[in-house]
């Protein structure tokens, strides 16, 4: 089992990233896909969370600003994070799990974990 997170780097406040989370040995149809982030001295937290049915859900910090999507074809998950913000520096990750939609940000619910990509916004 991989997942694998890309696509994090150095952005000023207002731009844009486009984070990736390639995913194989598992049944991709079979689970739900979240990105959580974790800022230095902070609990990590989630961010975003979409279903094999692709719907989808955001925590308030960022809704209107991110979006998240999946190929079910390439077995590939994207967070579009625009409009970044100093306060979403942190490292992001990607997990693969079958929550019940009501605890789809508790991250121990989550069976597969990616390394992480750094995001760091400066101002």
């Amino acid at each position: 089992v991989q997942l694998q997170a890309s696509g994090g780097g150095l952005v000023q406040a207002g731009g844009s990233l486009r984070l990736s989370c390639a995913a194989s040995g598992f049944r991709w149809g079979d689970y739900g896909i979240g990105w959580f982030r974790q800022a230095p001295g902070r609990e990590r937290e989630g961010v975003s969370y979409i279903r094999s049915g692709h719907s989808t859900s955001y925590a308030d910090s960022v809704k209107g600003r991110f979006t998240i999507s999946r190929d079910n074809a390439k077995n590939t998950v994207y967070l579009q994070m625009n409009n970044l913000k100093p306060e979403d520096t942190a490292i992001y990750y990607c997990a693969a799990g079958r929550p019940v939609y009501s605890a789809r940000f508790t991250s121990n619910l989550y069976n597969y974990w990616g390394q992480g990509t750094l995001v760091t916004v400066s101002s």
